[in-house]
This record gives C-alpha cells, structure tokens and sequence, in this order.
C-alpha cells in the first residue's frame, strides 16, 4: 500500500526549529505520534510507520538538537514536553495516540502528566524503565560481550575526541547487546550506527541527569491516575533491560505488557511480523478504525 508522505518544519515558542515526517491520510482524527528515543538520536522509527498509516495519519520528529532539528543549548524535560504540546497544536492534532520507544516512552509517560487531555491512548514500546534496573542491565550486557569487547568500550568511551570511524565503532559496541540474536544484532547494530548519526551527547548527559534527579517512580500514582484509559506496554523478552522492571511497572499501573519473544530492545528489526500485529491491533482498536 502506497501512502502520502509529508514534511515540515515548526517553529517552537523559542524559536528552535523542530522537522517532522508524516504519513498518510493528515485529515483523520485521532492521529498517532512516535516518539523515537536516545535522549540524543535522531528519529529512527521510519520504519514502524508504515506498519499502521493505513488506520491514522502517523507523524514523527527529530527531537530538537537531533537529525533536522536543529538547537544548541541546555536540554530540559519540560521543554520537550512543550515541544510536543506545540507540534500537536501546528498539526492540528488535538488529541494524540502517543508510542514511545526507550526514552520516547519516558516522553510520553511525563507528557500524559503534563498534558492528560491531550493523550487518546498510549503504547510504551521498551520502556519506562523504573526501579534499580540498571544494576541487572549492566551484568546482562556484560555477559554478552567478551572482555576484550568490554575493553574496547571502554577505551571508546574514554577518548576525549573520536573520530568518526570510532563513534560508529562505539555505539556498535553499545547496541548489540540490545538485540537477541548476538550474530545479527552485531549487523543490526553497525547498520544503525551509521544511519543514528550524529549523537548529541550533551542533550543525552542533560536530560539523563534530570531523569535520574527526578525520576518517574515517584509520580506513577499520578502517572496511573492521568493515562488514558487505553494503555499498554510492550517489551522485547530478551531485552537486555529487565523484562521484571517493565512488568512491575505495568502492574503499579495497571495496564497490560506483551512480551515479544525472541526480541531485545528494538523488537520491530527482530519480530517485525509480531510487532506489526501488535501495532496494529493496539491503533485499531484506540482509533476505532
């Protein structure tokens, strides 16, 4: 199926720049927004839209400082909060289906406390991670990498400069464990690399401090209180990340978590059969298509 394609550029309230992609019919109503994930990468979920264009128009974004949106100076959460609330009002979207992957799940969870009305529904696709789950991803990653791989990362990641072989050769160390199948995640990984490129890494370092210095957890009663009523979370089984954490957050929440198995922490490149399904049934049943 062949679907219209749109671009743009939105001028945010302080006059960063914020470019945005959407596919398919933009007069439906409700529309779906992805919210792509890093903090600090460049919108990578072209490829989910297509999965569900044909149900409601699907718009994307780089986040400012990332990919065609461009900014330089100090991240916060509550600015890209407001950045979304004014993309929605440029587009004409009063009221959004939101799937947000990684980071893009935390985005959505604080723009459900900020702004409930403007929510319909809301997939968090790998993420909110809550809890002490770094502790149980740092030894998973680790038990996948061999010691000279672990090295290596390290070493990357301590160079004051790198050049642009070493950043790929950094995130590709950093990526494949995300993925179930280390042989082609190791290709998954080096592919996406080269295409999630730049990293803003000080957009990355200033919203991960504000997240840690206040994280979620100490808003999910007001979390569960403000999403709407249909909500889901959806994981990859063999994330690196503990499945346990998404699934502790989903009862606090009470909502539902699906497991994609044989998938890590990009499960529409390993499972994208199951994953299309999922999205599928989950906007189809939130539009009322």
């Amino acid at each position: 199926m062949t679907f219209t394609e749109t671009t743009g550029l939105v001028a945010a309230a302080d006059g960063a720049r914020l470019h945005w992609t959407a596919l398919g019919d933009r007069e439906r109503r409700p529309a779906v927004v992805l919210l792509h994930g890093g903090p600090g990468l460049p919108d990578y979920l072209a490829g989910i839209a297509p999965m569900i264009a044909d149900l409601a128009p699907v718009y994307r974004y780089d986040q400012r400082g990332t990919g065609r949106s461009q900014w330089r100076g100090h991240h916060t959460l509550d600015r890209h909060i407001a950045d979304l609330a004014g993309l929605l009002d440029a587009w004409g979207v009063p009221h959004a289906v939101l799937i947000g992957h990684s980071y893009g799940a935390d985005l959505a969870s604080r723009f459900c406390l900020a702004h409930p009305a403007r929510v319909a529904a809301a997939l968090l696709m790998c993420g909110p991670f809550t809890g002490d789950w770094r502790t149980g991803w740092r030894a998973e990653r680790d038990r996948r990498m061999s010691p000279e791989l672990r090295e290596r990362l390290r070493e990357l990641g301590d160079l004051a400069h790198r050049t642009e072989e070493q950043e790929v050769e950094l995130l590709t160390l950093s990526w494949f464990p995300d993925h179930a199948d280390p042989v082609r995640g190791r290709h998954l990984a080096a592919r996406e690399a080269r295409r999630r490129r730049p990293v803003n890494w000080a957009m990355n370092t200033e919203l991960g401090a504000e997240n840690r210095a206040d994280p979620l957890d100490g808003h999910l009663g007001e979390l569960r209180d403000r999403l709407p009523a249909r909500t889901e979370i959806l994981g990859g089984a063999d994330d690196p990340r503990p499945l346990a954490s998404l699934a502790s957050l989903a009862h606090r929440l009470g909502v539902e978590l699906t497991a994609i198995e044989g998938a890590g922490h990009e499960p529409w490149l390993e499972r994208p059969d199951l994953v299309r399904a999922r999205l599928r049934r989950f906007v189809r049943d939130a539009v009322g298509a």
